[in-house]
């Protein structure tokens, strides 16, 4: 009886053994024939993501070039230089509001004075001017110039040697002329004040003889014949009249070379003085 269940109970162990054995190797041959799984969606989108990020984290930045700009203030240079009305106005309103001149020269004579006095004789001149836009100014001019007698002149007043000489003081209205950057004209008219001084060394004339035209011009004759006194030989007057003229001017080194020539004239109970000064000088 205990041999028989013996060998039923190990029969038994024998077939569960088996059996456990069956389903371990059916489980094992599942596991080995499904598929491994497929990632998600999401799990392969990420690594395709996170690799630009990557490079773009590896790679070292660069700083962008900013375009230069110009100052506000810097013109450009491509673009055309165009004149406005203000700047035009502007630079016609650049001169000078005094201008200074002085000059030497010699003079020519003409009329009754050119009967006495030779030509050639010295200028001295110096002016001021006070200018009112590039047009237009006032100037004033005073003048020394010898007028020395001629060898006919002193015959008539019976004299070896004489001197004489003009003082002149001008105001004038002047017009400017302005031609190009470096030359320029201008021109000048108005009122002049003569004074004529002179004296005779000596002379054979005898006081209270009548006057010839040199006595009348000289201006010392009273009645027309020369004073008993014998106050003949030194002459005196002043006359008035007037002047125009004209000159050209060049800019050099700041500075302006002017060459000018005027027609003075003035008179005085029926004397008259008139000369024609001829001058080279410098205006600043």
């Amino acid at each position: 009886m205990i041999r028989k269940f013996a060998a039923v109970s190990a029969f038994r162990i024998a077939l569960g053994a088996m059996l456990v054995t069956i389903l371990a190797g059916a489980q094992t041959a599942g596991a080995q024939t499904q598929p491994p799984a497929q990632p998600s969606d999401q799990t392969q989108a990420q690594p395709a993501d996170q690799q630009p990020q990557q490079s773009q984290s590896q790679q070292p930045s660069q700083p962008q070039a900013q375009p230069q700009q110009q100052p506000e203030n810097q013109p450009s240079v491509q673009e055309p230089q165009i004149e406005t009305a203000a700047q035009r106005r502007a630079r016609e309103r650049a001169f000078k509001k005094w201008n200074f001149n002085v000059g030497g020269g010699a003079s020519t004579n003409s009329g009754t004075t050119k009967t006495f006095v030779r030509g050639g004789g010295g200028v001295v001149a110096a002016g001021a001017a006070r200018n009112y836009s590039r047009y237009f100014g006032l100037r004033l001019d005073v003048e020394w110039d010898n007028l020395p007698l001629r060898g006919s002149a002193l015959d008539l007043a019976q004299a070896p040697s004489a001197n004489n000489h003009a003082y002149t003081a001008m105001a004038d209205l002047l017009f400017n002329l302005p031609v190009t950057k470096l030359w320029s004209g201008y021109v000048v008219v108005g009122p002049a004040f003569v004074y004529r001084r002179g004296k005779i060394s000596s002379s054979q004339a005898v006081p209270g003889a009548t006057c010839n035209s040199f006595w009348t011009w000289w201006g010392t004759c009273y009645a027309d014949s020369l004073p008993l006194d014998g106050k003949f030989l030194s002459e005196s007057q002043t006359e008035f009249g007037e002047n125009f003229g004209g000159g050209v001017a060049r800019k050099v080194h700041g500075l302006e070379i002017y060459g000018e020539y005027r027609i003075v004239h003035g008179s005085r109970w029926n004397r008259t003085t008139d000369f024609r000064p001829i001058t080279v000088g410098v205006r600043w």
